[in-house]
């Protein structure tokens, strides 16, 4: 974490723009913006049409004059102009009227662990254009381990593992400040696409994915596990003919198709346990793994790495927004620093 607890509390907002959503935690309000991280623009005349999720909803269905883009991607903003845009659209006026009313208006962001230097410095540019004169950037990792409640500040080993749209970050926490780290590019995202293009490649089904969530569809019950539902049916277009399809999956077939992004996240898990300290893996062994993010309700996840990594998995009570809710327990100062007591004392 690059900024105190001191800096973190004189912060008047904290936001988290995600590749999937953006939340926004304004000090005393609580949460106030939890939106998709969308925005449709006329290109013709450059005006914002519409942001969140009226936007996502038009993912697809748009003339060709009005593009639907995305400005932050894996956690990283790409497009400063238009995250800035979508954030003002997304905070009201009278959130902003309010904000600007502060004094020397101040700032918290999260960043991904293994962020570059310009990947931060976007971070800080895009909420300078929004009028703050200061921004911290917090490590997401440890913002979602104290929104979840973990502890991070005692000398005991924590695990977590956020599962993100585009990226999954795992860790090991101790003593306020991360031991060892690993983030794999697969998230969410990714399984989708697994799972859209086995059904295209075997089944000749063209599924969209903006409107339907093939995840919840194909893999709905126990999901990933063998005791999840035999076959489901899949309604899509067919690719030869253009016209709606319905055709019955073998879930098995999908969870076999989406082996390979869950592999590299257990291959990131493995690695950052062979370079923990050993006295922290046998503290992990009794405390296990918490999940946050949202691809963590993913059905059958969690029972799925207990079963190969042989510890307790937990999902976080609200796993999608523990990220800036950890931010905001530092905004309104409920997260207390560790003291040590001088020797002797």
């Amino acid at each position: 974490m690059s900024a105190s607890l001191e800096q973190l509390r004189r912060c008047h907002f904290a936001v988290d723009l995600g590749a999937a959503r953006t939340r926004v935690y304004v000090k005393g309000a609580g949460l106030v913006v939890d939106q998709p991280s969308v925005a449709a623009v006329n290109t013709r005349n450059g005006a914002l049409i519409a942001v969140g999720e009226f936007a996502e909803r038009m993912t697809g269905r748009t003339p060709d004059y009005i593009r639907v883009v995305r400005p932050v991607s894996g956690g990283t903003v790409i497009d400063i102009e238009m995250a800035q845009r979508m954030l003002r659209h997304l905070l009201g006026d009278r959130m902003r009227r309010a904000l600007r009313r502060k004094p020397r208006l101040r700032a918290a962001a999260c960043t991904p662990h293994d962020a570059d230097p310009l990947a931060q410095r976007a971070t800080v540019e895009t909420l300078v254009g929004l009028g703050a004169r200061r921004v911290e950037l917090v490590d997401t990792l440890i913002a979602a381990a104290v929104g979840c409640g973990l502890p991070v500040e005692r000398a005991e080993a924590t695990m977590i593992l956020m599962c993100g749209a585009a990226a999954t970050q795992v860790a090991v926490l101790s003593l306020g400040s991360i031991v060892t780290a690993q983030r794999m590019p697969v998230g969410g995202e990714a399984v989708d696409r697994a799972i859209v293009q086995h059904l295209r490649h075997e089944h000749a089904l063209m599924l969209p994915s903006q409107s339907v969530r093939p995840l919840q569809l194909a893999l709905h019950g126990n999901g990933l596990t063998a005791q999840g539902p035999a076959s489901t049916e899949i309604h899509g277009r067919d690719v030869a003919t253009g016209l709606v399809r319905s055709v019955l999956v073998d879930t098995a077939a999908v969870r076999e198709a989406i082996q390979t992004p869950l592999t590299t996240v257990l291959d990131g898990i493995y690695k950052v346990l062979r370079e923990c300290p050993p006295d922290l893996v046998a503290d992990l062994a009794d405390r296990g793994i918490v999940m946050v993010g949202g691809s963590a309700l993913l059905p059958g996840l969690d029972e799925m790495l207990r079963e190969a990594t042989g510890m307790p998995v937990n999902i976080a009570d609200r796993p999608d927004v523990c990220a800036v809710l950890g931010l905001g327990e530092m905004l309104e100062g409920r997260v207390e620093p560790l003291v040590l007591d001088p020797l002797g004392a």
